[in-house]
């Protein structure tokens, strides 16, 4: 792959944009190189846990490639637009939980990306927002979907029309980051984070993840049947009476993922 790097330690797998001399900005290569990936990791019962970042330590990603817009026709764009909107669905629907790493800038569609995700972390030093009406276009992957639905209509309505870019220690105020630290430890941080993921039940987690997802967008009746069919599909698994084993043994669980 050209644009993106991919690695996978133990149950972790990384995904880096990687066009640092363009601030990682989405071209159309970029975006078919991504949804290629994440195919790959959803179809991969030994990744348990997946992280977003970006190449460089100037920027996240920028969003759009306005250079490689400025050469594209109307269809062109349509097309760049949905496929942009497709992927971002793709990581919002990865089975495994997902965490947007930001080491940088991220604007637009990189702020995009970064909401598609189940939890973002941001360096103190960080800028973000969603900016596109600044450009006299509006978010189109998802932006005026999902933030609402994190910080809530009257906020998000207030961030999306002025293309407010908002520090991180302000983006964190807003709901709209898991955590902040500084960049030296912007690491450190997420790593013990995902060592707690890591510490649960994989089944269970993408269980968990699932009801929580499908649960939100229905009533409450609806959800708590979700919440239902998930759990027994935990029941069965060697992961479960492990647990019970190792409670009864007072020591830690070791999970298989089975």
């Amino acid at each position: 792959m050209e644009t993106l790097l991919f690695e996978q330690k133990g149950h972790v797998a990384k995904v880096t944009l990687h066009r640092p001399e363009a601030m990682n900005a989405f071209n159309y290569d970029m975006l078919s190189e991504l949804g290629q990936v994440i195919e790959s990791i959803r179809i991969n019962p030994d990744i348990r846990v997946v992280v977003f970042t970006g190449s460089g330590d100037r920027a996240f990603s920028v969003g759009a490639d306005l250079k490689e817009r400025r050469t594209l026709t109307d269809s062109q764009v349509k097309r760049n637009i949905y496929k942009i909107g497709e992927v971002f669905t793709m990581v919002e629907n990865l089975p495994q939980p997902t965490i947007a790493v930001l080491n940088g800038y991220a604007f637009g569609g990189g702020m995009e990306l970064a909401l598609a995700c189940d939890f973002r972390f941001a360096a103190d030093s960080v800028l973000m927002g969603l900016t596109e009406t600044g450009l006299a276009i509006i978010p189109g992957a998802g932006g005026t979907q999902r933030l609402p639905r994190l910080i809530g209509e009257a906020k998000a309505m207030e961030l999306i029309l002025t293309a407010r870019r908002l520090k991180a220690e302000d983006a964190l105020l807003y709901g709209m980051l898991t955590g902040v630290a500084p960049v030296n430890f912007l690491q450190e941080t997420v790593d013990r984070f995902i060592e707690q993921l890591l510490t649960t039940g994989p089944i269970a987690l993408q269980q968990a993840k699932f009801a929580i997802k499908h649960g939100m967008n229905a009533d409450l009746q609806t959800g708590l049947a979700i919440e239902r069919k998930a759990y027994e599909i935990t029941i069965p698994t060697e992961d479960r009476l492990e647990a019970l084993a190792a409670f009864a043994e007072k020591r830690k669980p070791e999970f298989k993922g089975k």
